[in-house]
């Protein structure tokens, strides 16, 4: 992997804070697979493909780092049986996205399996051994990419060499295709199953042996492969982190302060202890008073936590929970303050200049017209289907957690500080999780379960209600950017953006409140400054399905929309115009845009929608485009809107350019979810916070689009030779400007704050 790839791996990373570059050079050495990396495994009755090798620069309290030679394991991604089944292992937590059926698929094509022959199962987690096990930054496709690859080929290679050696005749006579070796000269096949054995006698073929299949060869990437657990998900067999069960487990509830860091300094345990099926009630005291979003730290809330024998059990019990709270350190922040100083500060100069390209007050100065305006979104939760939960058992001397965390490494680093165990004493198993979306990267939930599970000496599954997930959230940031531009005959010729981030210690953006460096419309303008200030929050934030491009996108598409307006130019033309030439903006960095991929996607979805075609009154079009995790996504939404300001979105068509597409179905899928996501969030989706304590409860204040409000979603994607990328997050983050910039086009009214029910639209 290049320093430049090193780099971009970084970037997408970020959500990992600190450790971000030193997981990223860890994970770069999974496509730097040499000889001496790979070992064959004979004890499994066939064939097994594996490696070593991973960087251990991790710190040190993260369990499964020592360095290699040193108590490292053996990593086995492919195991043919003797009975012909092939067994994958997908090596990256599944929380919806799919990369527990995509990542398998890539081996599985380079194998030449039979994908009916195909059954999949979860790696254990261990970064010295798969590297970097986490769900986030659409990065599974793009990270694991070059490795899942060679472990398909190398076991093809495998045995291909053991059927020549059997049949007497050169390897380079011989093909493969799903699960045989064929000998096409004399027609004689042969099973992988019946040759496992041989094949793991052999000596590990060298990388320049390996050949690659082409795109043209592929018999499973690219085509529809329906999600491998979804006939379990689909008859409730158990999946999910809720569905845990370990013997003598026992059940827990964990009720923290409304007001974001207050404490317990009182609370009638002792009446909980007498009341059915209670085991144990009693306080923790937590380890500080705000949380800041790390997925590697030992954090807990304070709190009061019930065990009982059955979740009823503990969830009635506290219903009769009564608790004295210390407010001392809690939170004071207030929703609508915020919003207030940051439209404040919008018309004030930045205080911090994060990028200053030309002369852009000189641009200002000399320009035809200058377009100015501001745009906001409040706060808003994940809300994921399945509230956190978590089972640990410690045991003492050691711990086990059974975790649906998008993060398990993280989650074992946070329950080794806090139990003290042994670093090679903390295992943690792989389980589904019902939606992330960001949210189980972080792992508080995990964290207040190890607590539990020590004092009461049993293993222990603690289980968040509803309340508790919208409660205690790490929200996405709130998005607050003042605009101006400049244009010189017609076209623009300066841009300059100031983004207001809330801040908890007042000298850095809070997670998820920065600018976004996507180097557009940066590398496209002579003149352009960004400038920075904050505003003090200490409510917590944190990554969001495409964190950052998720506010960022819909304020600046929405303002090239503005300015197109204001110029009286078609917007197509002038997005493309302002994307400049076709290159690559910063080559070799593949987390930059390219602006001929982006002006691709634009034509293709202009032509699917038939942009510039009459409209029937009261209906428009919407165009809007956006870069994010390395992929490339143009939308058209079909709006029309009423005298009551209803808003019916017709059909969203979405072009991408991800890279060859490995599960189309898959893809697809992550398109349609991405683009009801982002509609459902700027529809009526807001938090908002008095005195530190989130006022929304449940679904019936925080609503989800229902079924009848969303549109029909035409997707297509773009086959190009470029690295595959991820589909996870880069379609929603357009979606909101191109509602929003048809709603003008009907309207005249042009709306600069999410959700739209706080300038008194709905969808309907």
């Amino acid at each position: 992997m290049k320093q430049s790839d090193i780099r971009n791996l970084q970037e997408s990373l970020s959500f990992l804070g600190p450790n971000a570059q030193e997981i990223a050079s860890s994970t770069s050495g999974s496509s730097l697979l040499n000889r001496r990396q790979f070992l064959v495994l004979t004890g499994f009755s066939g064939l097994a493909i594996g490696f070593t090798g991973f960087s251990s620069s991790l710190r040190a309290d993260i369990p499964g780092y020592a360095p290699v030679g040193q108590g490292s394991q053996i990593n086995s991604y492919v195991h043919i049986r003797t009975d012909g089944k092939i067994v994958v292992f997908a090596p990256n937590p599944e929380v919806g996205q799919g990369a527990k059926t995509s990542l398998p698929m890539i081996v599985a094509e380079e194998l030449d399996a039979d994908w009916v022959q195909v059954s999949i199962e979860f790696a254990a987690i261990n970064p010295e051994v798969y590297g970097l096990q986490v769900a986030g930054g659409s990065s599974s496709v793009f990270t694991r990419w070059p490795e899942m690859r060679k472990m398909g080929a190398l076991a093809r290679q495998m045995l291909i060499n053991a059927a020549a050696e059997q049949w007497q005749v050169p390897a380079g006579q011989l093909t493969a295709a799903l699960s045989e070796v064929i000998h096409e000269a004399s027609g004689r096949k042969i099973s992988y199953g019946e040759l496992a054995t041989a094949a793991a006698k052999l000596p590990v073929p060298g990388g320049e042996s390996i050949v690659y299949k082409t795109p043209a060869d592929y018999r499973i990437l690219g085509k529809r492969i329906g999600n491998i657990d979804a006939k379990a998900i689909a008859t409730g067999m158990p999946q999910f982190g809720i569905d845990t069960v370990v013997p003598d487990m026992l059940y827990a509830t964990y009720v923290k302060c409304p007001n974001i860091g207050g404490r317990p300094t009182s609370a009638n345990v002792a009446d909980i202890n007498k009341l059915p099926g209670v085991v144990d009630a009693f306080i923790i005291e937590g380890t500080r008073n705000i949380p800041v979003f790390d997925p590697l730290s030992d954090y807990v809330s304070s709190g009061v936590a019930i065990v009982a024998r059955s979740t009823w059990q503990a969830f009635k019990a506290r219903k009769n929970l009564k608790v004295e709270w210390d407010l001392s350190t809690a939170s004071t922040d207030d929703s609508q303050e915020i919003k207030r100083r940051a439209t404040e500060l919008a018309g004030q100069p930045g205080i911090k200049i994060l990028v200053d390209k030309g002369n852009v007050d000189d641009a200002l100065t000399n320009a035809d017209l200058v377009i100015e305006s501001f745009y906001s979104t409040d706060f808003i939760s994940h809300a994921q289907l399945e509230p956190n939960n978590c089972t640990v058992f410690y045991r003492g001397e050691s711990v086990e957690a059974w975790a649906p965390s998008q993060t398990p490494p993280g989650t074992a680093a946070g329950i080794l500080k806090l139990t003290g165990v042994a670093a090679d004493k903390v295992t943690i198993t792989q389980i589904r999780g019902g939606g992330g979306f960001g949210r189980r990267l972080e792992n508080d939930y995990a964290r207040e379960a190890a607590l539990i599970s020590k004092r009461i000496g049993a293993p222990v599954k603690l289980q968040w209600m509803r309340e508790d997930d919208m409660a205690f959230d790490y929200y996405r940031a709130p998005g607050f950017y003042s605009f101006k531009a400049s244009l010189k005959n017609k076209r623009v010729s300066a841009w300059l953006t100031h983004v207001i981030s809330v801040s908890a210690d007042g000298e850095s953006p809070n997670w998820g409140a920065r600018y976004p460096t996507i180097f557009f419309p940066e590398k496209s303008l002579l003149n352009y400054k960004v400038t920075n200030s904050l505003v003090p929050s200490k409510t917590m934030t944190g990554p969001m399905r495409a964190p950052i491009s998720n506010t960022y996108a819909f304020a600046e598409q929405s303002f090239i929309h503005e300015i197109a307006v204001a110029a009286k130019r078609d917007h197509l033309e002038l997005l493309i115009e302002t994307l400049g030439k076709p290159q690559w903006t910063d080559p070799g960095n593949v987390a930059a845009i390219n602006t001929g991929r982006a002006i691709d996607t634009i034509k293709q979805v202009a032509k699917n929608a038939g942009w510039g075609k009459t409209m029937p009154k009261g209906r428009a079009l919407g165009l809007s485009f956006f870069f994010s995790h390395r992929s490339h996504v143009a939308e058209i939404a079909d709006v029309s809107v009423n005298d009551e300001n209803q808003v019916t979105v017709h059909k969203v068509w979405v072009v991408a350019d991800i890279g060859p597409v490995v599960n189309m179905s898959g893809a697809e899928g992550q398109c349609q979810g991405s683009v009801i996501d982002g509609l459902s969030t700027m529809a009526r989706q807001s938090i908002s916070i008095k005195q530190g304590k989130i006022e929304q409860t449940n679904f019936h204040q925080y609503p989800l689009l229902a079924n009848n409000q969303q549109p029909e979603i035409d997707v297509q994607f773009l086959q190009t030779d470029n690295p595959p990328t991820g589909m996870g997050e880069p379609a929603l983050p357009p979606v909101a400007a191109a509602v929003c910039n048809a709603i003008f086009s009907v309207t005249g009214k042009r709306i600069r704050s999410l959700p739209i029910s706080n300038e008194g639209y709905s969808i309907v």
